[in-house]
């Protein structure tokens, strides 16, 4: 488990391709791979990793699959890359951000980006049925990082996109200072919103049947939709990464 509250910046030294699978090489900030071992796990973007060598201090080797290489933004990787990386969380550590597991649900796009002052505010676009599961004040995480919704906005088609605004020590800290519109992200939704959205929808499956799609219909004159009736509560609580 990760906290999302990101804890430097690692830089790609090298990758090699092997059968099915490329390594990758990467070197942390000074002090990050302090007792680390290998069998540990290291969020990169958001992507749960195993250490598979420790060739140096603050150097770690990872073994990424064909798989993650083709549904993530590791595969795009090249020697110079930077990624945000955080160990996994420790017992009775405290979490800053909101508990992730390390796997991507869906890749995002920024479609904008602007710069007010003394904040950054990065627009990204999530295609259907993800944005169900995005709601203002509520957490989300992006290439690792814990984030709290500023604004979201669901179209009809069940897509959307949502806002964030990132505090200096935040891009200090991360990676997002080099984001530019067309830049992919990796996006983990909440699970404890994905819980209570998914069974408000079966409840209402379950209870309603054949008399959803006539309420459906009924809502879209109205300009509204199913995922807007089940809107949770707003959650409380911003970290240093959630501004």
């Amino acid at each position: 488990m990760f906290t999302g509250i990101v804890q430097g910046v690692a830089q790609v030294l090298a990758l090699q391709d092997r059968s099915g699978l490329r390594s990758l090489r990467l070197q942390f900030p000074t002090g990050f791979g302090e007792g680390l071992e290998i069998g540990a796990s290291v969020a990169c973007d958001g992507v749960c990793l195993t250490v598979t060598a420790l060739p140096a201090p603050d150097q770690a080797d990872f073994d990424v699959m064909q798989q993650t290489l083709t549904l993530t933004t590791l595969g795009a990787l090249v020697p110079g890359s930077r990624i945000n990386v955080e160990r996994a969380a420790r017992d009775g550590a405290e979490i800053g951000g909101h508990p992730l597991s390390g796997h991507v649900d869906v890749m995002g796009q920024v479609v904008e980006v602007r710069q007010p002052e003394n904040n950054h505010v990065l627009r990204m676009a999530l295609p259907a049925p993800w944005m169900r599961y995005v709601f203002a004040k509520g957490y989300i995480a992006v290439n690792g990082a814990s984030l709290t919704v500023a604004q979201a906005q669901r179209e009809r088609d069940g897509s959307g996109w949502f806002e964030v605004w990132l505090i200096p020590e935040t891009l200090r800290m991360t990676t997002f200072g080099d984001k530019t519109v067309g830049a992919a992200v990796h996006v983990e939704i909440d699970r404890s919103t994905q819980v209570f959205v998914d069974t408000v929808r079966a409840a209402l499956d379950e209870k309603l049947g054949p008399l959803l799609p006539a309420l459906e219909r009924l809502l879209a004159q109205q300009g509204l939709s199913l995922d807007e009736l089940q809107n949770p509560p707003a959650q409380l609580g911003a970290a240093s990464q959630k501004a």
